[in-house]
């Protein structure tokens, strides 16, 4: 907010007939709008990526999801105010590396379409996931999902990914945990939000079973 003072005067007539004359001095304030660098959101966005790429144990053909609020980037509160120009910018950053790694992306869409996932119709073969019909747009869905939609090549919706996900990204408080692969392990970073929003990355580990005697060997790569 930037404020400038503005000087009131006031002119008034008494029950004697006497005019009075009140000078006053208020604070007039206006709102400064902060434009959006989507070239920084590109960046911070591949920032992210890099670190939980570099932090998890995954394989090729492992599912990649992600929920994102472009309106909790831009600054407002989630499903209120869609950027089709955040979800691009986003994207550029994510689809490349979640290709070159080998790795599926799958793509949560709002609750209005019950936080159905746009994926590649290879992930779906190979998990035997549910197809669904249903095209995302800004208001159902979301500028992300409908990104995603129109980028992922071969792109299906499917119901959800059968918690299959080893690897997780939500920005903005979008709620990916049911797609997740028990059990889910946060991964921290001095990196703290994406444009105006907070975002939270996630891997996945099996669980540990046993008694007493159970021994656990720490660098094994899990089976999924």
């Amino acid at each position: 907010m930037r404020g400038e003072s503005v000087k009131i005067v006031l002119y008034c007539v008494s029950e004697a007939g006497v005019f009075r004359r009140f000078v006053g001095i208020c604070h007039k304030t206006t709102e400064v709008k902060k434009k959006m660098d989507y070239t920084e959101l590109t960046r911070q966005a591949a920032e992210a990526v890099d670190h939980l790429l570099a932090s998890a144990e995954y394989r090729k053909g492992d599912i990649f999801v992600i929920g994102c609020s472009t309106s909790e980037i831009v600054g407002k509160r989630i499903g209120s105010a869609s950027s089709e120009e955040a979800a691009k910018a986003v994207m550029d950053a994510i689809l490349p590396k979640v290709t070159e790694a080998g790795l599926y992306l799958a793509v949560q869409g709002c609750e209005h379409i019950n936080r159905a996932i746009c994926t590649s119709r290879a992930c779906m073969e190979q998990y035997r996931l549910q197809e669904v019909w249903v095209r995302p747009w800004l208001h159902a869905g979301g500028a992300f999902a409908t990104e995603a939609y129109n980028r992922i090549p071969d792109r299906v919706m499917v119901e959800n990914v059968d918690a299959k996900a080893a690897l997780g990204m939500d920005i903005g408080g979008t709620l990916i945990g049911m797609h997740l692969h028990p059990v889910v392990v946060p991964v921290h970073t001095e990196q703290r939000k994406i444009g105006e929003a907070s975002f939270i990355l996630a891997k996945t580990r099996p669980k540990y079973v046993g008694g007493p005697r159970a021994q656990y060997q720490e660098d094994a790569q899990p089976h999924r």
